[in-house]
């Protein structure tokens, strides 16, 4: 780097100044500042060496004052080089109040940070023109160091329980009290919600069945009750249908019109029944919902995290991520396997959703193991390709249609089984699947608790 530049730096040298002389005078100060601050953090090359030497007298639990410090720095032959001891004694006349020492290390923190974020675009620059560098990687290489800059500003710390205790108490009480509000985000399904509480922020839900039982159906259904009703932006990631079929599909949903119908624009008018109007009616409440798509195929976990990232930057918060399906995204990596591939994906997902504090459902193909038992009802096991969806999955839901399976029961019924919950009951809510409109609808059924194998 230029050294012009670096003479012009960010920095503060009355602050690092200060900080020095604040543990000089009093020796507890080091105890408010040593996980804050550390010897690289100063700008002053002196500075950086006195600090090295108060902390390494912290470690070794010896006593600091200016005596032990200008020892240790005559043992380690940097006594002259930071000014001798008359410069320690200049530290302390300078240091205007020792209570400030946290708001010093704040200070130089900051300058620290602005220094690295400099560096860092000279660094950006020059991995630019390196043609061999995948932009992904790149891309994820910059969001890596951004982070490490915005952790040395703000970092991480312990609070004491009772930080957290009136908060959960109100939050408690506030669902004690109004007895159907949910701790997350509603589904539509009342049945659903009572198990889950609503979709909570942060958790990783895989929405898995055999093909065209409904997954996607489901997804889309969940994904109009909540930005229609509860008026939260819903982001949808297909892989798999074209922009027009997921749009097709909403409509259909929302008007309550046959799919087919909608699709061949062999639409109804019978008595009363208007599907032309109805449709209309579902694009005005649709057009106000705060629904975002892409069908970007063959996306990697890395694009969806850029592509989501930038999506909250332009709306605020997202409420809930959709992507449909899992097997279909690719790793920017190489593996020696599609399942190691597959773990690396399903991980990355779960690092979303807790980085954009966000549900994320992830629609999941199964392998063919149901069909090859007698009640075709879905396991865990089941899950395609990697163990690590379960693992890594807070919830998993799976989608069961006893008809379908040669079960006697209504052709429509549809068996939601909560095969997984990190943080609640297991069971089946049994729900109304109606192939026409791909929508699907709560029944009069209570909840009943059940016990998976």
């Amino acid at each position: 780097m230029d050294e012009k530049i670096i003479k012009t730096l960010p920095h503060n040298i009355s602050a690092e100044e200060a900080l020095l002389g604040s543990i000089l005078i009093d020796p507890e100060a080091i105890y408010k500042v040593a996980d804050l601050i550390s010897p690289d953090d100063f700008y002053k090359p002196a500075h950086q060496i006195i600090y090295s030497a108060i902390l390494y007298l912290f470690e070794k639990r010896e006593a600091i004052d200016i005596l032990t410090v200008t020892n240790r720095l005559r043992e380690i032959g940097e006594l002259d080089n930071i000014g001798g001891p008359s410069y320690l004694f200049e530290l302390i006349n300078k240091t205007p109040s020792v209570m400030n020492v946290v708001h010093y290390a704040k200070i130089i923190k900051d300058k620290k940070a602005r220094r690295d974020m400099i560096q860092m675009s000279y660094e950006i620059q020059k991995l630019a023109f390196d043609e061999e560098k995948d932009p992904e990687e790149l891309i994820d290489e910059l969001g890596a160091k951004i982070f490490k800059v915005a952790e040395k500003i703000y970092p991480k710390e312990f609070s004491h329980i009772s930080k957290f205790l009136e908060e959960a108490y109100q939050r408690i009480e506030e669902l004690h009290t109004q007895e159907r509000k949910l701790r997350g985000i509603p589904t539509g399904f009342p049945l659903l919600d009572e198990y889950l509480g609503g979709l909570q922020k942060s958790d990783l839900i895989i929405l898995a069945s055999r093909p065209s039982l409904g997954k996607t159906a489901l997804a889309l259904t969940i994904a109009r009750n909540i930005a229609i009703n509860e008026n939260i932006p819903v982001a949808i990631f297909s892989l798999e249908m074209s922009k027009d079929q997921i749009i097709d599909r909403l409509i259909a949903g929302e008007a309550g019109v046959s799919l087919w119908r909608l699709r061949t624009g062999k639409l109804m008018y019978e008595g009363d029944i208007n599907e032309l109007a109805l449709i209309s009616e579902a694009l005005d409440r649709l057009n106000q919902a705060p629904i975002y798509i892409d069908d970007t195929p063959n996306l990697t976990p890395l694009q969806i995290r850029t592509m989501a990232r930038k999506l909250k930057h332009q709306i605020g918060d997202i409420g809930l991520l959709i992507i449909d399906y899992l097997q279909l995204l690719k790793s920017h990596k190489s593996y020696d396997s599609r399942v190691q591939e597959i773990t690396e994906i399903s991980r990355s997902l779960k690092e979303l959703a807790r980085e954009l504090n966000v549900p994320i459902i992830a629609i999941s193909q199964l392998s063919r193991a149901p069909e090859q038992r007698i009640s075709q009802i879905p396991r865990l096991s089941d899950l395609r390709e990697s163990g690590s969806i379960e693992q890594d999955a807070d919830v998993v839901l799976f989608i069961h249609r006893p008809k379908e399976a040669g079960q006697i029961a209504p052709s429509n019924q549809a068996d939601i089984i909560i095969a997984k919950q990190r943080n609640g009951p297991l069971g089946v809510v049994t729900l109304y699947f109606d192939p026409e409109t791909t929508s699907f609808y709560s029944t009069e059924q209570t909840i009943e608790e059940i016990e998976l194998h």
